[in-house]
């Protein structure tokens, strides 16, 4: 394999990355060349102030086989490689290869970049990898192999619900009592006085003035208000804005009386519904909406056969009492 260190996104044709990504050991909405290339120009809505991009590819003669999407920052009182992504607002990140390359492009990368950067960094923290990641154990034993120092810890759960049939049977699965309560909160709010709707924007649809609504939801929760100060929410808009125009972007809201009172945003991706974030307003709690929408969204799910509904990182109850059982995502830290 032969390596080569890139300083811009462009330097990677976006057609050749995303085919590569279908292939490889983790294929994720986050991991696609536009998602990457929006997150970096913001550096994660400035939770990066110092950073440098390590953009690594690898080929077999003019093949692309494996992508090394990194960056270099101060973390933890060390030069750290980091994945580009990483920390926040990515919630799967991973090496970009098939899993016949893995083990190979892993050893020649961490070659490459001691030989090429040898006084650059002494750390490599990645966060975010999937628990079934190929990339957990391999880099336990380049550690091992290289004398440093290894440490693997769950990050945070990420629960999800398995689909395969109807809404009725996805119901079937779940706990008794929350089967009724998610069947009579639906029930309340379409047979309510008020006119209830589930609206989900079309693909063609100018999304600007639909993310804007759905800021608007989501800073009703004072954490999400916290968390979407200006840098955070210019860096989503890029984000969101990315995956609209490649197709995968899925925003749903509840509308009552012609008012969105919840929105639902998630990325439609891999044949199944990434549950990105939501937001709900104060009024009309009486009806539930944010209960009744993800009701909805699931429901969207077993219609148009998406095979799971991924909740990504958190342990909020409502995702499990809605059927969520938990995988992890890892941070995997070796040091010199």
């Amino acid at each position: 394999m032969n390596y080569t260190l890139h300083n811009d996104f462009s330097e990677i044709n976006l057609q050749e990355w995303n085919d590569l990504l279908t292939q490889s050991i983790t294929d994720t909405p986050f991991l696609r060349h536009e998602y990457q290339s929006a997150w970096w120009q913001h550096r994660g809505g400035g939770e990066w102030q110092n950073a440098q991009l390590l953009l690594v590819s690898a080929r077999e003669g003019d093949v692309l086989v494996g992508i090394a999407p990194l960056f270099i920052a101060e973390y933890e009182n060390q030069p750290t490689l980091l994945l580009n992504g990483s920390i926040e607002i990515s919630d799967y990140l991973d090496l970009i290869v098939r899993k016949d390359d893995h083990a190979k492009f892993l050893t020649g990368l961490l070659d490459f970049l001691a030989s090429t950067l040898p006084d650059n960094w002494s750390a490599l923290d990645w966060y975010n990898l999937p628990d079934i990641s190929p990339t957990l154990a391999a880099l336990q034993t380049e550690a091992s192999t290289r004398g440093w120092t290894h440490l693997e810890e769950i990050y945070h759960p990420t629960p999800r619900i398995a689909l395969n049939g109807s809404f009725d049977d996805y119901l079937a699965k779940i706990d008794k009592k929350q089967r009724h309560e998610i069947r009579r909160k639906m029930r309340r709010a379409a047979e309510s006085e008020l006119n209830v709707r589930f609206v989900l924007v079309d693909k063609p649809a100018d999304i600007e003035p639909e993310l804007n609504t759905f800021f608007d939801l989501m800073v009703h929760d004072p954490n999400k208000a916290n968390f979407l100060h200006p840098a955070m929410r210019e860096q989503m808009t890029a984000v969101l804005r990315a995956a609209h125009e490649h197709g995968y972007l899925w925003l749903g809201f509840f509308e009552i009386d012609g008012v969105k009172t919840a929105a639902s945003l998630n990325f439609d991706y891999g044949n199944k519904l990434w549950g990105y974030n939501s937001g709900v307003s104060r009024e009309h709690m009486e009806l539930s909406p944010g209960w009744v929408l993800l009701g909805h969204t699931i429901q969207w799910c077993c219609e148009n056969n998406r095979y799971e509904f991924d909740f990504m990182r958190g342990d909020e109850d409502y995702k499990y009492r809605f059927g969520g059982v938990n995988q992890y995502v890892m941070r995997a830290r070796l040091t010199k």
